[in-house]
């Protein structure tokens, strides 16, 4: 594909709806350096933008799949961008800001990393398109684990193709995975009763929050080791702050709270060297 040139408007839009969508995720991305931040922000606004329909309580599951896989097909397409406005045209009053967008945030990602990046979307698409068809039930710790790798694992993947694109940083996969694991299941927990609400609880039978702490706990320590074994950089100084807001959460999910304050937040951020 050629590259399209990016316009500092377009940049400005992109960290703006990053900033409405993921408090998490805005401040790692807005310090990467440039290129890398135009390939993360592209990454993390498509993905963003296909889990929004995968949540949506008012869109009927058949549709959702219908979108989900239009979405996945238009990632291959020549026309990307195109392609996936005319996904989201026949229900774009349904259908989020950020989603109906997403042919723009496709357009950010830098040329020489775009195959790479639009193959995840497509691969995430399509396992949520799976998920939505099961009405995401999850029996079994391997249940969880396929979903949080759905959801999340194979972004900890598709970062670790881009730290190599960028500066040939190698990672270990596996603990690439646990990574997103991780952050998954800290938001399983914080959203579980919003969750139960729309009438669906990703806990597997039997377990209780102890069980899933236990779970994500695991993840986490893995995702330690992973940021640990990252030499110093922009992929480290990325991966550092949400992982410290997954163990601060963590803790206060221990101890009956849910979610951290904007002033705990920047507090935990400003420690970050």
């Amino acid at each position: 594909m050629e590259g399209i040139p990016i316009t500092n408007m377009m940049l400005d839009d992109a960290m703006m709806m990053l900033k409405l969508t993921s408090r998490t995720f805005y401040i790692p991305i807005s310090k990467l350096v440039p290129e890398l931040r135009e390939a993360v922000s592209s990454a993390y606004l498509c993905m963003r933008a296909i889990d929004e329909v995968e949540d949506d309580e008012k869109l009927p599951a058949p549709i959702k799949k219908e979108l989900l896989l239009g979405a996945a097909e238009a990632m291959k397409a020549s026309n990307v961008e195109e392609a996936l406005h005319l996904v989201w045209q026949p229900h774009r009053d349904k259908l989020p800001e950020v989603t109906l967008r997403m042919n723009e945030w496709a357009q950010l990602c830098p040329a020489s990393i775009a195959p790479t990046v639009y193959n995840y979307i497509r691969m995430m698409a399509e396992q949520m398109a799976d998920w939505v068809g099961t009405s995401w039930h999850i029996r079994t710790e391997e249940d969880l684990d396929k979903y949080t790798y759905s959801v999340a694992g194979m972004v900890g993947e598709m970062l670790s193709d881009i730290w190599r694109w960028y500066d040939g940083t190698e990672t270990d996969r596996d603990k690439a995975v646990a990574f997103g694991r991780g952050l998954q299941a800290v938001n399983i927990m914080r959203n579980r009763a919003e969750d139960k609400e729309r009438g669906v609880d990703f806990f597997p039978d039997g377990w209780d929050l102890k069980d899933m702490l236990r779970y994500t706990r695991r993840n986490l320590k893995l995702a330690d080791e992973y940021l640990a074994d990252l030499k110093k950089g922009p992929a480290r100084s990325f991966c550092q702050i949400p992982l410290s807001l997954a163990h601060a959460t963590v803790n206060l999910i221990a101890v009956g709270g849910n979610k951290l304050t904007r002033d705990a937040v920047l507090k935990i951020v400003s420690k970050i060297k």
